[in-house]
């Protein structure tokens, strides 16, 4: 087993839950709440961000900010899922791109800042690469669980410790689109290659002031169009089989059978989606017996699932970080 492949120690699953929670938290606050020093928590997270095995993202959310989103799931003919993954991959507007088992197909999100670049994908460049032999797009309708809200294996962390992180409410009343403007973008790049930036950093690439750039921070962030994810792979957590759930549920019994599925400590991302399978979500389990039990006693357990769909993951090409820079699209043929 190499050093990307081993199980972090409670310590270290202990200060990323930390950060699920609040991934802007001072360590000093961190430490106070995790019962060490300061320097142990800053020597932790620099050697774990060092090594590439954690990193903190600021990302935009799609909904409160306009952007055009989808869940696209790709299919293409035997031997060309790496090609398409890693061509996707390299798009400033992916996320979560993924290989399906079997390898005939990808998944990813897609996040576009213009009507125009979602539809040249999905209605030009997609269609017109050769290896494509299929291609599905769901819009998500309603995000039960998932980005800021991504903490599995809570149990790491007791209810006072996560409520003596929590950042606070985001306010989910107003229901206008936050506008971004240029100077937002120029910062909002910085956090999606580091969520934890400084401000004087974010303050130069924003040209405002560091009070200026505080404030617009917690505006977005308490308005909901900020959040702070973690990247970390759940390989790290003991979670060695990812896999991709589609169910089709009764759309009267559907917003129940979403939370259910939400409150499931194996489900980091669980949303509505338009389409016959209705319900998606994302599934960590242990090893395949452990995936057994949950699809019978976990998921198998809501009756209101008429039809289940599940896709083990082969490869995570691309995980949350999207819309990194201002550089035009990648041609994904």
């Amino acid at each position: 087993m190499n050093d990307e492949e081993q199980v972090f120690d409670l310590l270290d699953q202990r200060l990323v839950q930390a950060l699920m929670v609040d991934g802007r938290a001072a360590f000093s606050r961190i430490a106070a709440v995790l019962g060490t020093t300061d320097q142990t928590v800053i020597r932790r997270y620099r050697r774990l961000r060092g090594a590439g095995l954690l990193r903190v993202l600021g990302l935009p959310e799609g909904e409160r900010v306009g952007l055009y989103e989808s869940r696209l799931r790709i299919q293409c003919v035997p031997g060309a899922a790496v090609a398409i993954a890693e061509a996707l991959a390299r798009r400033p507007d992916t996320g979560w791109v993924k290989i399906f088992s079997g390898g005939t197909e990808v998944g990813c999100l897609v996040s576009s800042r213009t009507r125009e670049d979602h539809e040249a994908l999905l209605l030009r460049k997609l269609p017109r690469t050769q290896q494509v032999t299929g291609v599905t797009a769901q819009t998500m309708l309603h995000e039960y669980t998932g980005g800021a809200n991504r903490r599995f294996g809570r149990d790491r962390l007791t209810p006072e410790e996560i409520a003596a992180l929590d950042p606070g409410p985001v306010d989910g009343a107003s229901e206008d689109i936050v506008r971004l403007d240029d100077a937002d973008h120029a910062m909002l790049a910085v956090l999606a290659r580091d969520g934890r930036a400084g401000y004087p950093e974010l303050a130069k690439a924003a040209g405002r002031s560091e009070s200026t750039v505080r404030r617009r921070v917690e505006y977005l962030r308490g308005s909901g169009a900020l959040s702070f994810d973690v990247e970390v792979h759940s390989v790290h957590f003991g979670f060695g089989i990812e896999a991709g759930i589609s169910a089709t549920v009764a759309p009267s019994e559907l917003a129940a059978a979403g939370r259910a599925l939400a409150e499931h400590p194996q489900v980091p991302f669980a949303a509505a989606v338009t389409g016959a399978a209705n319900l998606a979500a994302t599934v960590l389990c242990r090893d395949q017996r452990d995936l057994y039990r949950y699809m019978t006693e976990g998921i198998g357990a809501l009756t209101a699932v008429h039809r289940l769909e599940v896709l083990p993951v082969l490869r995570q090409v691309k995980r949350a970080g999207l819309l990194s820079d201002g550089s035009r699209l990648y041609d994904a043929s």
